[in-house]
């Protein structure tokens, strides 16, 4: 075997571990991340579960504390309850959607709560409230992403 023979050997050799090295410290970044992520998790984990233990989530209530602040809650719509039974935040937002006319986009409901609509940062809260009301049985979302009020 001549040495260029034995240095060409040598340097496909260490393009195994080098390769390998690569993948492992990829490896390690992944787990690194979700670790991360799990431990994250945790934490809202622990600050939901202690939640009714404080007694914030007492039975009837409409507001649980969220991230330190309180966050009124949109009953389900269902037999008994009442559009009264929502919080003021959330029945001014099916009163616009009435006065927007069915059916409504988010732009023409933060017009009529009279809100900044310039950008779509301003209407986020208003996305958030109407996703709500609709999870909830108390708008209905059609297929073109207009809202109309459940009669």
């Amino acid at each position: 075997m001549t040495d260029p023979e034995v240095l060409e050997r040598i340097a496909a050799r260490r393009a195994e571990p080098d390769g390998l090295e690569e993948q492992l410290v990829k490896q390690l970044s992944e787990v690194r991340a979700e670790r991360g992520e799990l431990a994250v998790a945790e934490r809202v984990w622990q600050r939901v579960s202690e939640q009714p233990a404080d007694g914030r989530a007492e039975a009837g209530s409409s507001v649980v504390q969220m991230a330190g602040r309180a966050a009124p809650l949109a009953p389900d719509r269902g037999p008994g309850v009442a559009e009264s039974a929502l919080p003021a935040e959330y029945q001014r937002v099916l009163t616009a959607v009435r006065q927007a006319g069915d059916p409504a986009v988010t732009r023409r409901i933060g017009e009529a709560l009279r809100l900044d609509t310039g950008g779509r940062g301003e209407l986020e809260p208003l996305h958030g409230k109407r996703g709500k009301l609709a999870d909830r049985g108390w708008l209905h979302e059609r297929a073109d992403g207009k809202f109309t009020v459940r009669p």
